[in-house]
């Protein structure tokens, strides 16, 4: 096969682009825009496989979309292209409307006017994947209730709406014009790559800093974690085993509130970094409970009991073995998250050395 990913130097789509290269014989091309989170660092590892090729496009950008078409004719499209970071849109919104919503829109009509054009069996074989969230859903308010595909969306966020936007606008594209679509809506994600504005390696990096660790209000709420090489080993096979026009839920069966996460991260880190910053007795005591953020919703939780009955895909990690794998790795890899955090890394992007 030969799959587009979008935002593929982002966490998420990185994590797949690596995963379909060392586990598949597919061929990949990678279309990010390199926004503040786009980082071609991590995609060192597959850099010189010959079947991985990086794109410098912006999915607004009709002209650009058009031409990647035409010369890597793909048989599959994995949309995970967009803004996601709720702080963020809170601030500036503008970005997620334009990314989310408009950027889906110019690629859903590239793909639509590619689509067209194949032949019929290739039209057949072709799959326009679109990966969204659970924050789509809104908030949980009952304790053991749980998102499934059919649950109705009410969005908290500017980002969290401009997801559903997109995923809406995928669907209509099945419905009124036919094409192959199916969309796939995931928990929080956290893993190796993981940009240090995010809760978990924000936590981990301040804590190695000695600086505070910010919790919003009194961190009771709750989401459903996602050790992220699970979620890529997922959408993989929704991209090739999924039915069109169908919704999967994948989670990673892994509730924990983001208070336990940031004193599980601690713990680890007393005992993989016993030599602290400063007077430090114990990680814990850096906790900082900060003003909670408007609309924040208390509880996530996913039903993925779809996916496992139908396609057969069950997370591997637990919160336990995925958190210590995470830690490990933000330890062991010190050059990529400080030129991330100095902004060195925005060399790279800029020089496109992929």
């Amino acid at each position: 096969m030969r799959i587009i990913v979008t935002g593929g130097a982002g966490f998420i789509g990185s994590a797949v682009a690596r995963h379909i290269i060392n586990n598949t014989q597919n061929q990949v091309l990678v279309l990010d825009s390199l926004t503040y989170a786009g980082n071609l660092e991590s995609l060192d590892t597959i850099a010189n496989s010959d079947r991985y090729k990086f794109e410098h496009v912006d999915i607004c950008n009709r002209l650009e979309l058009d031409r990647v078409f035409s010369e890597f004719q793909p048989d599959a499209v994995m949309h995970l292209a967009a803004e996601s970071h709720v702080d963020r849109s809170i601030d500036g919104p503008a970005a997620f409307i334009e990314t989310n919503i408009v950027g889906t829109y110019t690629l859903l009509e590239a793909t639509r006017q590619y689509w067209n054009a194949l032949r019929e069996t290739a039209k057949e074989a072709f799959r326009f994947h679109h990966i969204s969230t659970d924050e789509v859903y809104g908030d949980l308010h009952g304790t053991d209730d749980l998102f499934t595909e059919t649950t109705p969306y009410a969005p908290s966020s500017p980002y969290s709406a401009s997801k559903a936007s997109s995923d809406h606008l995928v669907r209509a594209w099945l419905r009124t014009y036919g094409l192959p679509t199916i969309v796939t809506n995931c928990s929080n994600n956290y893993g190796p790559y993981h940009f240090p504005e995010k809760l978990i390696p924000l936590t981990i990096l301040n804590a190695l800093e000695g600086k505070a660790l910010p919790v919003y209000g009194n961190g009771a709420q709750v989401r459903d974690w996602l050790y992220v090489e699970d979620h890529a080993r997922a959408l993989y096979k929704v991209v090739c085993e999924g039915e069109v026009g169908e919704t999967y839920n994948i989670g990673g069966h892994n509730e924990r509130k983001n208070i336990d996460v940031v004193q599980t991260i601690c713990r680890l880190l007393d005992e993989l970094v016993p030599n602290k910053p400063g007077n430090l007795t114990k990680y814990e005591d850096l906790i900082t409970f900060v003003t909670d953020r408007p609309g924040h919703d208390m509880r996530y939780a996913i039903d993925a009991s779809k996916i496992d009955r139908e396609l057969g895909w069950y997370p591997q990690e637990s919160f336990e073995s995925g958190i210590r794998k995470t830690v490990e790795w933000y330890l062991a890899n010190e050059q990529w998250w400080s030129r991330v955090k100095d902004g060195s890394y925005a060399g790279e992007r800029l020089g496109l050395t992929h």
